[in-house]
């Protein structure tokens, strides 16, 4: 895996503290909850870059990081700030809403693409879902660290759509290879219908 990928990145920033509260919040162990985080962030990066594949697309991810996502400090990325937010269930709209998230990038899909991340991690599709909704808010948050502050639409689409290749090379992201159903090395709502169409 390209430790220089957004997916690497974000990963290397959520263990530790980071998975500790996810595998509290979900009742996971701590070697459960890194490889369901390590399953569960390519997944998300690879949608949000067959979303973004499309420069309209791009341009309506970039205008959401900014409007949403960007913060009022412009520290940086708060990882503690979001997964606080996030976990505590309060105050932060449309932020940390993560299933309002999951409905962008999945479409209506989303109860099949936790169904899915369930499959391959072992967990049950109700945490695999919770686990997805606790991920993209922090995804947003830390993409619009990266990119909305420059405004460019072509560069945060051209970053994301490295994401899938790479997931799909090994590493954390193997599992984008399974969820690859039409060939186009990134997952999209045509790799959920094409899972579930094998049902």
């Amino acid at each position: 895996m390209n430790t220089n990928s957004l997916t690497a990145s974000l990963f290397s920033q959520l263990q530790g503290t980071g998975v500790q509260q996810v595998s509290r919040q979900l009742g996971l162990d701590p070697n459960q909850a890194t490889q369901a985080v390590s399953a569960a962030l390519p997944l998300l990066m690879g949608a949000l870059g067959s979303n973004a594949s499309q420069p309209q697309g791009a341009q309506s991810l970039l205008n959401a990081l900014q409007k949403d996502h960007l913060g009022g400090s412009g520290g940086g990325f708060d990882l503690g700030g979001i997964l606080g937010a996030v976990l505590g269930g309060g105050g932060g709209g449309a932020a940390t809403n993560g299933a309002g998230i999951l409905g962008h990038v999945f479409g209506g899909q989303t109860n099949q693409a936790a169904q899915v991340l369930g499959n391959k991690t072992g967990l049950d599709s109700g945490r695999a879902g919770q686990l997805l909704a606790i991920l993209a808010p922090i995804v947003m948050s830390f993409l619009a660290q990266r990119f909305a502050q420059q405004g460019n639409a072509n560069e945060l689409g051209q970053a994301l759509g490295a994401e899938a290749p790479l997931a799909a090379a090994g590493g954390i992201g193997g599992l984008l290879n399974a969820f690859d159903q039409d060939g186009d090395g990134q997952f999209g709502l045509g790799d959920v219908m094409g899972i579930l169409g094998k049902r």
